[in-house]
């Protein structure tokens, strides 16, 4: 019966999504789970294009969507807005730039009950913004080991396990009144700080990769160098902020970029310096061209070429803006990064 499934509420974080938001609210309302036993908040960051028009006339159309204003405008503070208005047993995050299967909200609210998780996801198939050479590249890049790592919602599961973080994930109400809201000072990676800090308090994650969402991946390379930049500061300024390093991979392209530099420096004094950065600089090309020549001979020599240039872009972004943190937050070299409000995002 519907009453006995739990009040799930919604927050679909939004700002100028003209080209998404219809989609990702139409796979909402697709969803299988009783819509008696379902709210949807999407909480718009003051959206400049076409999107609150869009949201005006669904709100206007379904009980189940309200609209709510983020004045400042940033994913932190557009969830803690949907929390604090939810009424909901279960809260949900959904992403904008995305579309949900039938269902999704339901695979999830059972898992979430069934195992007792504090905290249950799915996996991200990440697809291509356009059919350009570009889009199709960049979606590759955000599902290859070599662009995320071992990040198992972006490269797949073969079964349920218990993970460090999940996207688009549902949690029980009772997680944020005991652990607190999201950090708005981070507008990237405030959902990494907060799987750390359910962790932390004994919470589990689990990772359901049953469940599959699609994401539209960025169209541009400056919009993914731009993206990948704020990940690896704000990724530098939560380890600040929590004391430690959350995970040791979000280490290695600031690591890399440092014994680059470092070995091409002394290499103009020490010779065995410059073999060092050769050998370190011809090894990380041949492992990117391996990776990009086998993508040319599936998806054509166009792609693979901007895929060649989409892993460098994403390791030598990620790891400047962590550096960049490092100085500024923990060292005090340089100024931080404006007010998160002011931030200009990739989208």
């Amino acid at each position: 019966m519907c009453s006995e499934r739990p009040l799930v509420s919604v927050i679909v974080p939004c700002r100028d999504e003209e080209r998404y938001i219809a989609r990702c609210l139409d796979s909402i309302l697709a969803n299988d789970y009783p819509s008696a036993r379902l709210e949807v908040l999407v909480v718009d960051g003051r959206s400049e294009d076409g999107t609150r028009d869009i949201l005006a006339r669904y709100a206007a159309r379904h009980d189940t969507i309200r609209v709510l204003d983020n004045p400042r405008r940033i994913t932190p503070t557009a969830m803690n807005i949907g929390i604090r208005a939810a009424q909901g047993e279960v809260i949900m995050r959904l992403d904008a730039h995305a579309v949900f299967p039938p269902t999704y909200i339901a695979q999830l609210v059972s898992a979430l009950l069934v195992t007792g998780a504090d905290g249950v996801g799915g996996a991200i198939v990440t697809l291509p913004a356009d059919g350009t050479p570009t889009a199709r590249a960049i979606a590759l890049a955000l599902s290859h080991p070599l662009g995320v790592g071992n990040s198992y919602f972006r490269i797949g599961a073969a079964a349920p396990r218990w993970v460090d973080h999940v996207p688009f994930g549902c949690y029980r109400r009772e997680v944020f009144e005991r652990i607190g809201l999201f950090d708005e000072e981070l507008v990237r990676s405030q959902d990494g700080e907060f799987s750390f800090r359910l962790r932390k308090h004994g919470g589990r994650i689990l990772l359901l990769p049953s469940a599959v969402a699609q994401y539209y991946a960025r169209n541009s390379l400056p919009q993914l160098r731009r993206m990948f930049y704020q990940y690896g500061y704000f990724k530098a300024l939560t380890a600040k902020k929590l004391g430690r390093i959350m995970t040791g991979r979000q280490l290695a392209p600031a690591l890399f970029i440092l014994s680059l530099g470092t070995a091409g420096l002394a290499g103009m004094w020490l010779p065995a310096a410059r073999v060092l950065f050769a050998s370190m600089a011809g090894l990380y090309a041949a492992i990117v061209l391996a990776g990009a020549g086998r993508t040319a001979l599936r998806e054509g020599i166009r792609c693979g070429v901007v895929l060649a240039a989409a892993f460098p872009l994403m390791h030598f972004s990620y790891g400047l803006g962590y550096l960049r943190a490092v100085f500024a937050h923990w060292l005090r070299v340089g100024k931080p990064t404006p007010d998160a409000a002011a931030t200009a995002l990739s989208r």
